[in-house]
């Protein structure tokens, strides 16, 4: 078997390099270029250890502090909490990664020996490596933050009719939905009408309604009130029964007039 080291040492480099990158985009440290490419040198040149033989606890203690110099050189120190949310995503982002590249690595059924990469004929497991590490990590950023700016838009919703009924529901805080009743200034939320069940009994109001794309009539019934998650009871408003919600798992459109005081 042969073990090149200076190809260690890089492949190590690189994906140090992006993993502290990904962390600092991801928690929006602006850590300068530099303090990244220090901790991901560090990071690297302790890869030698490999070669010594140390116990399992050794070898988790040592590797837990060349993680958290990593993060000091990379982040600086500033309290427990700072360094501990640092170390948290360094540690997820590896996972993240890590675990990508093994399943690529095993559909293309080339080996390696742990970490330690050897020749086996053909470079194109560390080819495709070096590539496919920073478009995984682009990806799991860019749906990170996804995930972010609409984590608060999901919502759940209790909706009491005045029959008694009351039906639980996902809801979508849509920015979007400006449906107002045009005789009344009653706002609109929108509900897949397959999700009330027995509401025959229920006063049905027609609703016309204005877009820049088409308009209409929207069948509409008056809830005895609802509970918006976070946001407590709002009264007097309108439910349009809809058929066209095509977002996953969403029962509910939430109108953000219903939330303005």
């Amino acid at each position: 078997m042969k073990v090149y080291l200076d190809l260690i040492l890089i492949l190590n480099f690189l994906f140090d390099f992006i993993i502290l990158l990904a962390v600092s985009l991801l928690l929006k440290r602006n850590s300068k270029i530099y303090k990244v490419v220090l901790g991901a040198l560090f990071g690297s040149i302790t890869t030698l250890t490999l070669f010594i033989p140390l116990s399992s606890l050794t070898l988790f203690i040592f590797k837990f502090l060349v993680s958290l110099i990593m993060i000091f050189i990379t982040f600086g120190i500033k309290n427990i909490r700072y360094t501990l949310k640092n170390l948290y995503y360094l540690y997820i982002v590896s996972i993240i990664l890590g675990g990508a590249l093994y399943f690529i690595n095993n559909q293309f059924l080339y080996n390696n020996d742990g970490l330690i990469f050897i020749t086996n004929g053909s470079s194109i497991n560390l080819i495709l490596a070096i590539i496919l590490s920073p478009i995984i990590i682009y990806v799991y950023i860019k749906q990170c933050k996804d995930l972010k700016i609409n984590y608060n838009k999901y919502l759940k919703v209790d909706v009491y009719l005045k029959n008694g009924k009351i039906f639980n529901l996902n809801a979508f805080l849509d920015t979007g939905n400006k449906l107002i009743d045009p005789y009344n200034k009653r706002p609109i939320i929108l509900i897949n009408k397959n999700k009330l069940k027995d509401i025959e009994e229920e006063k049905i109001i027609l609703v016309p309604y204005f877009t820049l794309e088409n308009e209409g009539i929207l069948k509409c019934i008056i809830p005895s009130k609802i509970y918006i998650e976070g946001f407590g009871f709002k009264k007097r408003l309108l439910i349009g029964l809809s058929s066209k919600i095509n977002m996953d798992g969403i029962d509910c459109i939430l109108n953000e007039k219903i939330l303005e005081g």
